[in-house]
């Protein structure tokens, strides 16, 4: 049997998961969330331009 040939049932009670969770961000660690924008911009490649 195959997955397409499967029927799925959804009812209401269907919940799409997050893509992260909780206990692997910063905060989950008790961190501060740290952004590094500005220096993988300083550090960006010429080629890149």
């Amino acid at each position: 049997m195959y997955d397409e040939d499967r029927e799925v049932q959804l009812t209401e009670e269907f919940v799409i998961l997050p893509d992260q969770t909780s206990d692997d961000t910063d905060a989950g660690w008790g961190e501060h969330a740290q952004r590094n924008d500005d220096r993988l911009l300083a550090e960006r490649p010429p080629h890149w331009d």
